[in-house]
């Protein structure tokens, strides 16, 4: 298999990883959650409860609205006190449903492990789960299990870099339970008929890598010829956004995804570590995506730390049963800093995609002002898109539709390489994803003047 290691471009923020070698902790006990109908990309749900349905845990609240969307399930038992509509991660407002919890925890009978002895069944299975990307793109991942027949995987690439600073989770999960790890790459190996396996790492993480090779190696040693033999670790050079799913296939392939392509087009088939372990435990547990793995961290926060929480927790109940803030918070992420989503109100649910919680203190948090652009072209020069970013800036700025698609603006990942960057402080990933919503604008209305013409 072709590598290069790294990509062109990047950058490289400093890791603060500081609850890297903390254990997960598993907190329970919350008084209600809030679930969101839409936590993935695509449809969002329609709801299957009223207030005053009493609800257990696993039992399926949300159902999906299409093929590209998934379930979302009850992650407490008790009681639906509220269907709502709340603003989500997106900034739009979705349905929600509101549980108050017994504090039991009581699983629905209905649970089981799923019977999966084939390709359908397996997409069908992880479609009933509720599993996304748990990476933070929240893609449905039976969708990604479902790829055109003329472009079958040859690869699959697991995603273990956690390049963004502060976050750890997927990291303590590789440390805490290598075997499903592998356990799931195996069955999506099996059921999807994947011929080979990657793990892309990067090389600051020896403790996750030797824990990958000693499963990997007893697994190989145990039947020589099995599935485990051609699964392989590869160490990568630390640099950010080396777990960016582009980067990393052109990182561990030396393929390089086409401009609006997807990895299916390279032939490749990219899934988060955390993702295929869920798959090991779904399949023996039957239990679906109801708990999520994240990182509590950053300077307001007084006990930084790795949990694992049920999803639908409202973001401060979870801060103040996780030791509370240390300082006022100016800034509440979901994710790293890099590309978080920043939000307005602590009653925030946290949702299945939900990777990391960063609050920052006031002084940390403020935004410096912008000057002009100085022309140093160091924005350019780490965009490991190879884009130009302050002229696709310049052209967000002046709503100029032409420049915007002549600069490639939709190939953009905002990753935020080019504002952390800048020496003038441009907010160069806001602009350019202002420019991506003109250009959406410009496309829908585009159909209604033709069809009025």
């Amino acid at each position: 298999m072709p590598m290069t290691w790294s990509f062109s471009g990047g950058a490289h923020p400093h890791g603060r990883k500081g609850t890297a070698e903390a254990a997960t902790v598993r907190l329970d006990g919350f008084r209600r959650v809030v679930l969101p109908l839409s936590q993935h990309a695509g449809a969002p749900c329609r709801c299957l409860v009223a207030p005053g349905d009493l609800v257990k845990v696993g039992q399926r609240i949300g159902e999906p609205g299409g093929f590209v969307s998934a379930p979302v399930h009850a992650s407490v038992s008790g009681k639906v006190v509220a269907v709502r509509k709340t603003v989500g991660f997106s900034g739009a407002r979705i349905e929600a449903v509101e549980i108050e919890s017994d504090g039991v925890y009581e699983m629905h009978p209905d649970i089981a492990p799923p019977v999966v002895t084939d390709r359908a069944s397996f997409v069908a299975a992880i479609a009933a789960s509720g599993l996304v990307g748990l990476g933070g793109a929240s893609f449905p991942t039976h969708v990604k299990l479902s790829p055109p027949a003329d472009k079958a995987p040859d690869t699959l690439l697991i995603n273990a870099a956690e390049c963004e600073p502060f976050i750890a989770s997927d990291y303590r999960r590789i440390l805490e339970d290598p075997a499903a790890v592998l356990a799931g790459i195996l069955h999506v190996m099996h059921y999807i008929g994947i011929p080979r396996t990657a793990i892309g790492i990067e090389d600051d993480k020896p403790r996750a890598i030797a824990a990958l090779h000693a499963v990997i190696d007893a697994k190989a040693a145990a039947d020589p010829f099995g599935p485990a033999s051609h699964v392989e670790v590869v160490p990568l050079r630390t640099r950010y956004p080396q777990g960016a799913e582009k980067m990393l296939i052109h990182a561990v392939t030396g393929r390089t995804v086409p401009s609006g392509g997807l990895p299916h087009d390279v032939r490749v088939m990219v899934l988060n570590v955390s993702t295929v372990a869920f798959i090991a435990d779904y399949l023996l547990t039957g239990v679906p995506l109801v708990r999520r793995r994240l990182t509590l961290a950053g300077s307001a926060v007084r006990s930084p730390a790795n949990l694992d929480v049920p999803v639908g927790v409202p973001i401060g109940d979870l801060v103040e049963a996780a030791g509370g803030f240390a300082r006022t918070p100016g800034k509440v992420l979901m994710g790293g800093p890099m590309m978080g989503v920043a939000i307005d109100s602590l009653d925030s649910p946290i949702i299945k995609a939900n990777n990391a919680i960063l609050a920052l203190d006031e002084k940390e948090a403020r935004i410096p002002d912008e000057s002009v652009c100085i022309r140093c072209a160091k924005c350019v020069e780490s965009c490991p898109m190879r884009l130009m970013p302050t002229a696709i800036d310049e052209a967000s700025r002046r709503n100029d539709l032409e420049e915007l698609g002549t600069f490639h603006c939709n190939d953009c990942i905002e990753c935020g390489t080019c504002s952390f960057v800048c020496p003038a402080r441009r907010h160069l990933v806001q602009s350019i994803r202002n420019g991506k919503a003109q250009l959406r604008a410009a496309a829908a209305k585009a159909p209604k003047k033709e069809a009025n013409a």
